[in-house]
């Protein structure tokens, strides 16, 4: 997910976790911000990983290759599908896993730019543009369906959806708005640290990941009390959940944070060495995986906190696990990749894997 506004209101993908490296952390701070902006718009940084895991990208071969569109950003997983957002045009392409085939093209009146949820049989895609918007795509028609005047606080932000509502920060102040989705109309806001926009559901609670603050909150999904603020690393804006514990990547300095959801708690720091804009995290066989620009895919053991694999090259930006696979996009090119997850994980020696 390429941010599409200024570093210091942007974003980073989704998590994963590994064992702290001494040192690291300083170096990456320190160095994130050097080396002016990139070709494609977005900060240049140094993303030196971890050197001791990383094979070639190109070592990695999809079992099929998408054309979305100009760009390929948010990938969302469903029961029988897979969602991707693109641009020329603006639009949502939906994936029939089964087939392996686009079977349908949704257009949009402005870019995904905060990220795709799915629930009450509707595909929810926060749209920016000069008109900031929720629109609502009806997953049996493929066509939009509602609306929402209540758009995202601002690009690479996220959106959640719980058992009874869709969740979604509005602004930078730290408005987090519940919708209903039998009315399409915000019933209650809950006040959240400025600065956090990208929510989770996860086990009956909202978690928000505060970019500014550097905190992950937690806000009871039933009443809309905030429960909690935990530390966690610099500036976290992506996140996922699994294995008990909620995951965020933190742009600031590349690392995962592991929070205890029962105690909510960081648990571990993990050293990933991928600071900086864009990227995405999620979750699936006992791993997460993560991706940022030029190190398309990090893959992290969740029973171990560590990074096993990580891969290295053209591509990355958002990532999802679900079909018996790895969904990655090649944001730049308009690509998705479909790689079996067995054959990622499998391209694991067992002393890396057992260390």
């Amino acid at each position: 997910m390429l941010p599409r506004v200024a570093f210091n209101d942007s974003s980073l993908g989704t998590v994963c976790a590994m064992q702290k490296m001494t040192f690291l952390p300083l170096i990456l701070l320190g160095c994130q911000f050097a080396l002016g902006q990139a070709s494609g718009g977005e900060p240049k940084v140094v993303r030196p990983g971890v050197k001791e895991v990383q094979v070639p990208f190109a070592s990695l071969k999809p079992f099929t290759t998408f054309k979305a569109g100009g760009t390929a950003d948010w990938v969302l997983i469903t029961e029988n599908a897979v969602w991707v957002a693109s641009s020329k045009p603006y639009a949502v392409v939906r994936i029939d896993p089964a087939a392996n085939k686009i079977t349908a093209r949704v257009r949009l009146p402005g870019e995904a730019c905060s990220g795709l949820v799915f629930g009450f049989g509707s595909v929810w895609v926060p749209i920016c543009g000069k008109k900031r918007l929720l629109v609502r795509v009806d997953s049996q028609t493929n066509k939009i369906s509602a609306v929402l005047s209540v758009g995202p606080a601002g690009a690479e932000g996220g959106i959640a959806a719980s058992s009874d509502s869709v969740w979604i920060v509005s602004d930078s102040r730290g408005t987090l708005n519940r919708v209903d989705p039998g009315t399409n109309t915000v019933v209650q806001r809950v006040t959240i640290p400025p600065g956090s926009y990208n929510p989770l559901f996860s086990d009956d609670i909202v978690w928000i990941t505060g970019f500014q603050s550097n905190v992950l909150t937690a806000v009871d999904a039933t009443t809309g009390t905030v429960l909690a603020s935990v530390p966690v690393g610099p500036k976290p804006r992506f996140l996922a959940a699994g294995s008990g514990s909620l995951w965020t990547l933190n742009q600031g300095d590349g690392t995962v944070s592991r929070v205890d959801a029962r105690r909510k708690k960081v648990t571990t720091t993990i050293a990933a060495g991928i600071p900086g804009v864009g990227g995405d995290i999620c979750y699936g066989a006992d791993s997460i995986w993560v991706t940022v620009l030029d190190v398309p895919l990090t893959l992290i053991d969740a029973r171990a906190d560590k990074v096993v694999r990580q891969w290295v090259g053209a591509g990355g930006d958002s990532v999802r696990f679900g079909h018996g696979s790895v969904w990655l996009t090649d944001y730049r090119r308009g690509l998705v990749w479909r790689f079996p997850y067995n054959e990622a994980l499998g391209s694991v020696p067992n002393d890396l894997s057992q260390r």
